[in-house]
């Protein structure tokens, strides 16, 4: 990696990425794509977009899985941070069930559940986004080659 100044914009990109997907999420259809991309496509989106400008350059596989598992990490904190009160506002105030286990978890659990559950669902998301952030750096790297040849 580069700099510190790299990681701290990759941060900043996850966690408004995950930030934005948790406002999202709430929408009757777009919710359940929105959270596939989230455990899914938030690598390849944000290394994508940061490879596209020229701000990111990764020279070898394990950089790429590492900055995904990151990317996956950081944005499904951000997300469980913005969905979870989403969810318990949307329960409380208007008796609504957004998603029926996520709402009977977070009023019957206890936060130690809950916290462990988001990071339990973090180290998934930063696992799979490991994987998504090494096939965005093969990907990457077969179309640069295209370009040369």
């Amino acid at each position: 990696m580069q700099n510190m100044s790299l990681l701290k914009v990759i941060l900043l990109m996850s966690t408004l990425l995950g930030l934005v997907i948790g406002l999202i999420s709430p929408i009757p259809y777009i919710g359940g794509l929105a959270f596939l991309a989230l455990l899914c496509f938030s690598a390849p989106i944000v290394l994508g977009v940061l490879l596209n400008i020229g701000v990111l350059k990764i020279d070898n596989i394990s950089e790429s899985a590492v900055l995904g598992g990151i990317v996956g990490f950081v944005s499904y904190l951000a997300f469980s941070v913005v969905y979870m009160p989403i969810v318990m506002i949307l329960y409380k105030v208007f008796n609504h069930y957004v998603n029926y286990g996520v709402t009977l978890a977070l009023t019957n659990a206890n936060l130690f559940v809950i916290v462990t559950v988001s990071i339990f669902m973090g180290i998934l998301s930063a696992s799979i986004n490991a994987f998504s952030g090494f096939l965005t750096y093969y990907l990457a790297e077969v179309f640069k080659n295209m370009n040369n040849k």
